[in-house]
């Protein structure tokens, strides 16, 4: 995941951008960028992973000027990207993955084509949306043609003379959505970038729709899509607790997770309930509230400097963040039944190494985890996350049962089945807790509150949702 913001201001607009940009800082680890356009383009961009979006910027926006602008808080690539073509200069941000990359970018470079910005996948993925873009007969046209090339997804802001073209994803896996405070406009992945600036909600774009915000204010210049595939994890894990994805609040949406998981534990005994900082809180809220078991905080998250250990590309940097990130409160922790609830299990080293290793050396009586998705099983063809199906904790327990790797999994997948039962109870082994249940797709579903159909959820059960 990226997070993305963009701003047209009757006045400057770089204080605006600014602080827009850094509430999406959540979504990314690696890079943060900012373009402004006034008398001419001026960018800035810096590696931030091992410092905060904020502190970054703090002194070089202030040198910025311009009533356009866009930026960025990337998980993998530098941007923006600034390229000057044959119908014009732009500068663009994108959110996404593109699982035939390296395709499309031999295919461009046999036809002349170069790429300048750097990346450890030897190209940047932006510029690659960007070569894709000019190869059509104008902005709207090059965007179209790219959304029907790629195999994955891909939002985008791009800023030019015209304004900020907006264009969410053919299918809207990820979101846009676009605001109004008097005669400024903005764009966001996220609304809370809205709210402590006065924004207010104009419209959720809707899956492959693109809009143009410009001083004259906001214009559609392609209609929506039929399909709509939001990703569900953007309200489980991904998105900010106070934001609102396609008008439902996540908040809410996490709490009704806790409780379908309570609803289910008939014959649980705990003393406390709590959630793994920060993503699983408002999942033990809800469940606290549906059980009636009191929620604590025996592990809390010691914040400044340390974000989330799901997005950064490295294990060894997961791990650091997820072990130094939470600490234990041994008076809270010692002779109690805890229920711990979690967004999801990913590859369940950070579960096992950094959260229920702290509470069994302080002193638990018991574990009981309870997660608020489904077991992941197919690394995601849509965002940036997991890449290797070896990585993923229900993987590695099928195999475990299997005596080796195997491709049809769907015993597993559903949960009234024996074996899925035995992969829970291998992973729950594997973890060292008391007892392991996962959401199921039914439940997570209703959680969320929209049509099974207009929902991702390709990386649980494996099934691409309907292109019709």
């Amino acid at each position: 995941m990226s997070g993305m913001f963009g701003v047209v201001a009757k006045d400057d607009c770089v204080a605006t951008l600014y602080y827009g940009i850094d509430y999406h800082s959540h979504l990314g680890t690696e890079f943060a960028g900012m373009a402004v356009l006034g008398d001419g383009f001026m960018r800035c961009i810096h590696n931030i992973s091992q410092s905060q979006f904020k502190a970054k910027f703090a002194d070089e926006y202030k040198k910025l000027k311009g009533t356009m602008g866009i930026g960025v808080i990337s998980a993998i690539d530098e941007q923006p990207v600034y390229q000057n073509t044959r119908f014009g200069q732009f500068c663009i941000t994108t959110d996404g993955f593109i699982e035939n990359s390296a395709t499309l970018a031999r295919e461009l470079m046999e036809h002349g084509i170069t790429f300048s910005e750097v990346s450890r996948k030897g190209f940047n993925l932006t510029e690659l949306v960007a070569k894709l873009i000019i190869q059509g007969k104008d902005v709207v046209d090059g965007i179209c043609r790219m959304h029907k090339r790629i195999e994955g997804s891909t939002s985008l802001l791009l800023l030019c003379n015209d304004g900020i073209y907006a264009a969410r994803d053919l299918y809207g896996y990820t979101q846009l959505v676009v605001g109004r405070r008097g005669d400024d406009w903005a764009v966001a992945n996220e609304t809370i970038a809205f709210v402590n600036s006065d924004f207010a909600v104009v419209k959720y774009l809707d899956p492959g729709e693109i809009v143009l915000i410009s001083h004259q204010g906001m214009k559609q210049v392609r209609p929506p899509q039929v399909r709509r595939q939001t990703c569900a994890f953007m309200w489980i894990y991904t998105g900010f607790p106070a934001s609102n994805y396609d008008g439902i609040n996540i908040e809410i949406v996490r709490e009704r997770c806790g409780a379908f998981l309570a609803r289910r534990d008939h014959d649980i005994r705990a003393d406390v309930v709590c959630g793994v900082p920060d993503s699983g809180t408002s999942h033990a809220i809800g469940y606290a509230m549906a059980s009636g078991i009191p929620f604590r905080r025996p592990l809390v998250k010691y914040n400044p400097g340390y974000g989330r250990s799901y997005t950064p590309p490295s294990q060894e940097t997961r791990d650091l963040v997820a072990k130094m990130k939470l600490i234990p409160i041994k008076e809270i922790i010692n002779g109690q039944s805890i229920v711990v609830c979690d967004d999801s299990l990913v590859r369940g080293t950070q579960l096992k190494n950094f959260t229920i290793k702290k509470l069994i050396d302080n002193g638990a009586k018991a574990i009981h985890v309870r997660l608020a998705c489904p077991p992941l099983m197919f690394p995601c063809k849509f965002i940036y996350s997991t890449r290797d199906i070896n990585e993923l904790a229900a993987r590695r327990a099928i195999a475990k049962i299997e005596g080796r790797n195997i491709e049809d999994v769907q015993a597993y997948i559903d949960h009234t089945t024996p074996q899925y039962q035995k992969m829970v109870d291998v992973i729950a082994q594997e973890l060292g807790v008391t007892s392991l249940r996962y959401q199921t797709v039914d439940d997570m579903v209703a959680a969320i509150g929209l049509p099974k159909e207009s929902l991702c959820m390709y990386c649980w059960t494996g099934v691409y949702p309907p292109r019709t």
